[in-house]
């Protein structure tokens, strides 16, 4: 029950819930703004849709995980879905650390899907004018 509790805190203590120019900041941070192509905008537009910034966002249900919502079936190990894991990485660590998460949605978009991989980003950012998303954020 000890082990239980310390892992709830410790789990706690990770979660964060960005606001949209700190997440901004932090993607640029990273090397995000034109990785692969990619504006920092595109970056910002899909986890907004994704999981609101929120780096303990999972859907079980989906299998997704982390602030990008990467899914089990290909990209991290959940341990219970059938992966290919090409991120190499557990799926708690998308959910635990910003920058395994980042890592992570590296290697997607370098697959050639790139951000059609997301498919919230694909319905709600593809080919939209994004130049608010940024608006006021000094990046």
């Amino acid at each position: 029950m000890k082990h239980l509790l310390l892992l709830l805190l410790v789990a706690v203590a990770y979660a964060k819930v960005y606001d949209r120019c700190e997440w901004a900041r932090t993607l640029k941070t990273y090397g995000m703004d034109g990785y692969r192509g990619v504006s920092l905008a595109d970056w910002v537009c899909l986890t907004e849709y994704e999981s609101g910034f929120n780096t303990e966002a999972s859907s079980p249900t989906q299998s997704t995980y982390g602030i990008f919502q990467i899914n089990s079936a290909v990209w991290c190990d959940d341990g219970q879905t059938q992966t290919t894991n090409s991120c190499g990485i557990s799926c708690s660590d998308l959910v635990a650390d910003v920058g395994d998460s980042i890592c992570c949605a590296k290697r997607i978009v370098r697959d050639p899907q790139g951000l059609e991989a997301w498919n919230k980003w694909t319905t709600n950012c593809k080919g939209r004018d994004l130049n608010g998303t940024l608006a006021g954020c000094g990046v």
